[in-house]
């Protein structure tokens, strides 16, 4: 019997237990894959991380995701938990004022100040979307195909069908079927973020939803990725003036969201992270 670190971080919060939680588990180094996979099941939130040692010199720990079913190259609010929660556990960055995490994309940045952390996002890999799996989501969604603004398949690590819709009304109306869903998202695919101009809240840009139910996760309560990919598609239209906005996420599923996103030497994507529990987990050899 071993024991490891473990924290729960709420990422995303814009209140208490109002986030995305992710489950951190430290010096995994000694875990094989099959135990990650369980633990990621076990714990059953939309990502489990696992902190090993970096194998670049360059970086400052390796991060290996998982979702309940696979595991992922790369993700956004498990990013940004992960590294908060490696900072609270002791480690002293090898920069000042920044981490870099290795994992399945290479190398991310991450600037961190007491109140936010941002990562730098991967160059997205943007291209259209198949006709008749546009044409699938769409029905799956129960919208019309007049809702729908732009759609792009957009690839930050994670890639997302990322589809801008009229307004945030009629985002948050959207009741999926899920099941239907599944069919027209091919492998290679995390799932299906739609986002909406916010016509409720001053403060927030876009209203947006992330739905992944191949990878287990229905709804994703606040997800980095998607709105990585959400920023892509702002940037690609020119959709955006000001270098820094944020979106709100989670409303639907009872959750408050905040992601906020700056245009500055690329896109950065961030937020608050809270640990809201802090422990061991034990392993069985």
């Amino acid at each position: 019997m071993k024991q490891l670190g473990f924290k729960q971080v709420d990422v995303f919060a814009n209140e208490p237990f109002k986030g995305n939680p992710v489950a951190v588990i430290f010096d995994a180094d000694d875990l094989t894959d099959e135990q990650m996979k369980d633990i990621a099941s076990w714990t059953n939130l939309s990502e489990t991380t696992f902190v090993c040692k970096p194998e670049d010199e360059q970086a400052d720990y390796k991060l290996r995701i998982f979702t309940p079913n696979n595991e992922l190259s790369f993700a956004g609010h498990p990013t940004i938990g992960s590294s908060y929660a490696v900072l609270q556990n002791g480690l002293i960055s090898k920069n000042k004022g920044y981490l870099v995490q290795e994992c399945g994309v290479g190398l991310v940045k991450i600037d961190y100040t007491e109140e936010k952390t941002y990562f730098s996002l991967p160059k997205p890999k943007i291209s259209d979307i198949e006709l008749k799996q546009l044409d699938g989501i769409i029905d799956s969604l129960g919208i019309n195909g007049e809702d729908v603004i732009h759609s792009k398949k957009v690839n930050i690590g994670a890639e997302w069908l990322t589809l801008h819709i009229k307004n945030s009304s009629i985002v948050k109306r959207i009741e999926p079927n899920f099941e239907q869903m599944k069919n027209y998202i091919y492998e290679g695919t995390t799932g299906v973020t739609i986002f909406g101009e916010n016509e409720d809240d001053k403060d927030t840009t876009f209203e947006v939803r992330s739905f992944a139910p191949n990878e287990g996760v229905n709804e994703d309560p606040v997800c980095g990725s998607g709105n990585g990919c959400v920023a892509a598609v702002n940037e690609l239209y020119g959709l955006i003036v000001n270098k820094e906005y944020s979106n709100s996420q989670g409303e639907c599923i009872n959750r408050n969201g905040r992601v906020y996103i700056k245009q500055e030497d690329g896109l950065k994507l961030g937020g608050i992270s809270k640990i809201v529990i802090d422990g061991k987990i034990r392993i069985e050899n």
